[in-house]
């Protein structure tokens, strides 16, 4: 780690990529994450690495898909419409098993919607993604710092699980500016080396990368192997924070941008003598769900806060399995939410279940 660096949210996840050892971006432009590819277009280049503006986002997940094949660190980035666009390549990269990192500065939706902050892409991230039995590996900063942080785990996880890992972020994560360290630049020429990866075969059998499996055994058996690596995420993988949990009675569940504003409407709740915590789920595939699950033994009630109509608030219930009423607070379109409002409501729901 250095001295810290004021960079916006954007510029500093993609100075990070190139640190974690990316040399590939293939990307199309689109508004809020723009700065992404800019970066990219200069920076690489002079790391000896590649960027490629692709005719669209579907020739820029295909292009991943090969050189994520060929093993070089790659990524690709874009904005929620962006994403629908990339999901077909990225489901044929999750069956060929091929580890690649994608951010999602996240618009507001549906259609073109608007590109203020949002979080509405949590089920595309975590479960709609494209067509097939897969996960991503999902993780969610609050802050550019984290971004920074978690896109130096991102390629090293991509690695571990053989499989895409998204980075998801928003318009408000990815335009502020904050002041950050970055980790020391890692030499891909010295990474481990990838077995599998399609890079020649002289002295050696030839690898074969596929996505198309027409013997239904086989399929099968890569679904259970797939299924097999999602498990072992939820085992060995699992990132969350607490805040004020221990003797919370009144538990407020957010990730992101809304955990910033959800934890000062915990604070301030805490100044008018209400034991309320935060649990900020920072992969929200695999999700915190036992740690939930063991939350709501303690509390009275959740409250899960998002920049959207409720998405998240379906896997808290699931969690909470009906032990403990979970209520729900959004902000959808680009709006964002307010600690005070936040406040309201905590201290609404703490009168209706004393």
């Amino acid at each position: 780690m250095g001295e810290k660096k004021l960079m916006k949210g954007n510029e500093a996840i993609a100075e990070a990529a190139i640190r974690a050892g990316c040399r590939y971006f293939f990307g199309y432009p689109i508004t809020p994450q723009n700065e992404i590819p800019a970066y990219m277009s200069r920076r690489l280049p002079e790391e000896g690495g590649v960027f490629l503006q692709a005719e669209s986002e579907v020739a820029a997940s295909n292009m991943v898909y090969g050189a994520a094949g060929a093993g070089a660190r790659v990524m690709t980035s874009s904005s929620s419409p962006g994403i629908s666009l990339k999901a077909e390549g990225i489901s044929y990269i999750a069956a060929a098993e091929l580890p690649c990192v994608i951010v999602n500065m996240m618009r507001g939706g549906p259609g073109l919607g608007g590109i203020e902050p949002s979080q509405s892409d949590y089920f595309q991230a975590t479960k709609g993604m494209a067509h097939g039995n897969f996960h991503l590996l999902v993780m969610a900063p609050s802050s550019v710092q984290e971004g920074v942080d978690l896109m130096s785990q991102a390629f090293d996880l991509a690695d571990k699980y053989r499989g895409p890992v998204m980075l998801l972020g928003d318009g408000m994560i990815g335009q502020m500016m904050e002041p950050v360290e970055f980790p020391e630049k890692i030499d891909p020429t010295e990474l481990p080396p990838k077995e599998w990866a399609t890079d020649g075969a002289r002295g050696r059998e030839k690898n074969v990368i596929n996505s198309l499996y027409l013997d239904p055994d086989v399929l099968e058996n890569l679904n259970w192997k797939l299924q097999e690596k999602y498990e072992q995420m939820q085992r060995e993988d699992v990132k969350y924070e607490e805040y004020h949990m221990e003797d919370a009675v009144v538990a407020v569940i957010a990730y992101g941008t809304a955990a910033r504003i959800a934890l000062d409407a915990v604070q301030a709740a805490r100044e008018d003598g209400i034991r309320v915590g935060l649990i900020r789920p920072i992969t929200l595939f695999p999700f915190p769900e036992q740690v939930i699950a063991r939350a709501s033994a303690q509390v009275d009630a959740f409250l899960t806060t998002e920049l959207s109509t409720g998405q998240m608030v379906e896997d808290v219930r699931l969690a909470v399995k009906g032990r403990t009423p979970v209520f729900f607070h959004g902000r959808p379109g680009g709006n964002m939410l307010t600690p005070e409002e936040l406040l309201e409501e905590i201290k609404k729901i703490r009168g209706e279940v004393q």
